[in-house]
């Protein structure tokens, strides 16, 4: 899912129209690779991202990041010189994937200014450039010296310069039907018609070009030989001509609820099992395509230390707990030794010392004649009997010792790689950085992680903020996100006649009804069971059985790990959650 020249192109005509001739109020950087320019516009405030990063793009943005405690150096360079600046000028030279954003403002002196942004989106050569009205380089995101490209460097003080252009392609805006048919009788019939057209002309990526195809041919990638060349020049040269003019239809493609393409026109070609969502908004429809993406990148990148702990203690328990079982298995040949030193010792008068093995009636089986049988008793000829029967009732209270011991560490190591699957579903769910960092400090309280790292970055940890929804009824809900939003939702913020709901016997969040002295609804009811079942491991699953009790029937036993609870008295329901449906009602 590229992010071509077209898309970019519909990304800058919505911010043309919602943010030229505005200023800037604020500028943020969420993360290393992301600027956000927030514009006070007459419909409100608008949030132009820039984003450099491993899934490189820029539109406007309703999302709201978490912004870090301490602002990079390239964010207070930007709010020095863009704060109250006015945007006056945007462009896409030569439709090429860069953008280019001019600033009029003040320098710190109060004398006009002008400053400009260039946002090249290349995938991993994608970079933020601030230069002066000049072109001189003031800051960037990436510096580049000889050492990364000898072809083009970018480095503080140089004069800025556009990307080479890629040879042999064409801008597909300058270009009408007799022009990309000249260039498609240039390439080998045999070639895909796909590439064809998407190596002949500039900022065209595969999916728009197989769009094209398919819309002309009906298949998916046939050879160019295999299709009406004319035709599909027509196609092409039309839908680059909307671009030309700005009509765009902003477009995402999904399959089982997953996001597998997007475009800056309608899509078609994935099937009829696809469902094609259009969107009013280019901006809108890349915050939902990107939300799950780059959450699970987000996770990737900056829970590694994290998640490679937790692989490596629940490998190292599960292999605890299989020596520990077969310990215990061999703990019942106890009851063996317990009978070799009852016999020993029921028969002390007829044995003599220096015996290396004797046969004793087992009284604990008698035969049909009234007679026992006969069992075989090892002997240590070194000891007398006597010493031979301590020494089999010493092996037995130790297999005895073991066994009890032996099934406590079991049981507690269960636990722990139950909790510890908890904080794996946490990881799972984490969308921030204040997220990760609340998991981390839980599992330095626990002993498994230092907390040296947060502390010197921070001084003080904020309480946790587990995540807000509203019913249809206009109740509160309240979703912890983690272990430690669990224990503070459910042991501080909620009342004792308040509802908790929990998916049954599974990893998942505490939820939280707030009824403030009032019985809800059924569904009322409902909508927060959808909502515990959503943020459980069970996330998916089309049918979901959630626990719902009072909180006051909530209790954290002595010792336990954070999020731990119990409770004997519950109701119980089987919900069928919608994730859609559910995030609407998030954050109202």
């Amino acid at each position: 899912m590229a992010f071509d020249s077209g898309m970019l192109a519909a990304s800058l005509a919505e911010i043309k129209e919602n943010c030229l001739s505005y200023r800037v109020e604020k500028v943020f950087m969420p993360e290393r690779d992301q600027v956000i320019l927030s514009f006070r516009a007459k419909e409100g405030a608008k949030r132009l991202l820039l984003h450099a990063g491993s899934a490189p793009r820029l539109g406007l943005t309703e999302e709201a990041r978490e912004n870090p405690a301490k602002p990079p150096m390239l964010c207070m360079f930007l709010r020095k010189h863009f704060t109250g600046a006015k945007l006056v000028a945007i462009e896409q030279p030569d439709f090429e994937r860069v953008a280019v954003f001019t600033f009029d403002g003040h320098d710190e002196m109060g004398f006009e200014c002008r400053r400009k942004i260039y946002a090249e989106l290349m995938g991993k050569y994608s970079n933020l450039v601030i230069t002066d009205g000049e072109d001189k380089i003031l800051s960037l995101l990436r510096t580049v010296d000889f050492s990364t490209s000898a072809l083009r460097q970018l480095l503080p003080g140089m004069r800025y310069e556009l990307p080479p252009a890629q040879e042999n392609r064409e801008n597909p805006l300058l270009c009408d039907k007799d022009a990309v048919l000249r260039r498609l009788n240039e390439s080998d019939p045999e070639t895909s018609a796909t590439k064809a057209l998407s190596r002949a002309f500039r900022g065209v990526s595969d999916l728009v070009a197989r769009e094209v195809v398919f819309r002309v041919s009906g298949k998916i990638d046939p050879p160019l030989s295999d299709c009406p060349k004319e035709e599909l020049a027509e196609a092409f040269a039309n839908l680059y001509a909307d671009v030309k003019n700005g009509i765009f239809t902003p477009t995402m493609a999904l399959l089982g609820g997953e996001p597998v393409g997007y475009a800056f026109c309608t899509l078609s070609h994935f099937g009829k099992d696809a469902e094609y969502r259009p969107y009013a908004s280019a901006g809108k429809m890349l915050d939902e395509v990107f939300h799950l993406r780059e959450r699970q990148q987000y996770l990737r990148e900056r829970a590694q230390d994290l998640l490679r702990m937790l692989s490596a203690t629940q490998n190292r328990i599960q292999k605890k707990i299989a020596l520990q079982e077969g310990e215990l298995a061999d703990c019942e040949t106890g009851e063996k030794w317990k009978t070799y030193a009852d016999l020993i010792t029921a028969n002390l008068y007829r044995l003599k010392p220096g015996l290396s093995e004797i046969e004793l009636p087992n009284y604990e089986k008698p035969l049909e004649n009234g007679e026992y049988e006969m069992l075989t008793v090892p002997m240590d000829r070194r000891l007398s009997p006597a010493a031979n029967a301590q020494r089999y009732y010493k092996k037995y209270a130790k297999t005895k010792t073991a066994r009890v011991e032996l099934t406590k560490q079991i049981a507690l190591g269960r636990e722990e790689l139950a909790y510890l699957a908890t904080v794996e579903e946490a990881l799972a769910r984490a969308e921030s950085s204040k997220e990760l960092g609340e998991i981390r400090e839980e599992l330095g309280r626990a002993g498994y992680f230092s907390l040296q790292k947060a502390a010197s970055s921070q001084k003080k940890a904020p309480l946790p903020t587990p995540a807000e929804f509203r019913t249809s009824e206009g109740y509160r809900v309240l979703c912890g996100r983690n272990n430690l939003q669990n224990e503070y939702l459910t042991h501080k913020l909620a009342e004792k006649s308040d509802y908790w709901f929990h998916a049954k016997g599974i990893p998942g969040s505490h939820v939280v009804l707030f009824a403030d002295g009032t019985e809800p609804d059924e569904k009322t009811f409902t909508e927060a069971a959808e909502i515990a079942a959503l943020y459980s491991a069970a996330s998916g699953a089309p049918h979901t059985e959630v626990d719902y009790t009072l909180v006051k029937n909530i209790k954290k036993p002595t010792g336990a790990k954070p999020g731990y609870v119990i409770y004997h008295q519950n109701w119980s329901c089987t919900v069928s959650p919608s994730r859609e449906e559910v995030e609407k009602k998030r954050g109202k």
